[in-house]
């Protein structure tokens, strides 16, 4: 796998879980990142001095994804002033878990609009200026097992993450000639805040490989995808999760 030396890499979610180790693999091997968060100051703070430590270099980005105007506007002034981005690491997300009948419609809109509604505000304004600059570039959306299969009380978050999928595909098919890869991972049961609160005993029974994932499996994937070696890459849903599909 090439070394991602020079190679600018824009990643949301960046304060934490995947996106966390995501920035710090990527980091080890050579990409600039700029690191996206919304509320979680300190947690992108530590990041970021993270990555300095181990000689790398990155910038901070604050902004809310479900929010298009200010996507908008952060993301043009950066790409203005500091050129276009090589790759896009969609890492950012939340989960507001309910048995749908007694799903609230702010826990629907929020998943929605922050996981499905967060991907067309951050890819929109980055895009065209990938294409104007003929970046040969790489765009990594990360979906879940459940976009894929479905979960109980997930009805909000399995929707958005299987509209990721679905949106990535067709996005794929528009880039290609443009030789702009775009591909979703479809992690599983995942080492981050998300599962804090599950009986890890009863989780790992569903798993065939009978453990829980690490960030650094789900890392090592985009960087794969973000490489040279996989320009032949696109269009797919990637799954990590243990054999559980």
């Amino acid at each position: 796998m090439d070394s991602g030396d020079k190679k600018k890499v824009l990643l949301t979610g960046a304060s934490g879980g995947i996106g966390k180790d995501t920035a710090i693999y990527l980091a080890k091997i050579g990409y600039e990142l700029v690191l996206c968060y919304n509320r979680n100051r300190d947690r992108a703070i530590v990041v970021q001095e993270e990555i300095k430590e181990l000689g790398g270099k990155s910038t901070l980005l604050c902004f809310d994804i479900a929010n298009r105007e200010q996507t908008r506007q952060i993301l043009e002034e950066d790409i203005e002033r500091n050129g276009i981005y090589y790759g896009v690491v969609l890492a950012g997300g939340i989960n507001m878990d309910n048995p749908f009948p007694i799903l609230k419609d702010e826990q629907w809109d929020r998943v929605i609009s922050t996981n499905l509604d967060g991907l067309y505000n951050v890819l929109k304004p980055i895009i065209m200026p990938m294409i104007s600059n003929r970046v040969r570039g790489r765009i990594v959306s990360i979906s879940s097992i459940s976009g894929i299969v479905g979960n109980r009380g997930q009805v909000n978050y399995s929707a958005s993450k299987a509209g990721i999928i679905g949106a990535c595909k067709a996005l794929a098919l528009e880039l290609a000639k443009h030789k702009i890869t775009v591909n979703s991972i479809a992690p599983g049961i995942i080492d981050t805040d998300m599962i804090k609160d599950l009986d890890i005993d009863e989780v790992k029974k569903m798993i065939p490989m009978r453990r829980i994932g690490t960030g650094k499996e789900v890392a090592s994937l985009v960087a794969y995808l973000l490489s040279e070696d996989a320009s032949y890459i696109t269009r797919q849903v990637i799954s990590v999760n243990g054999g559980m599909v």
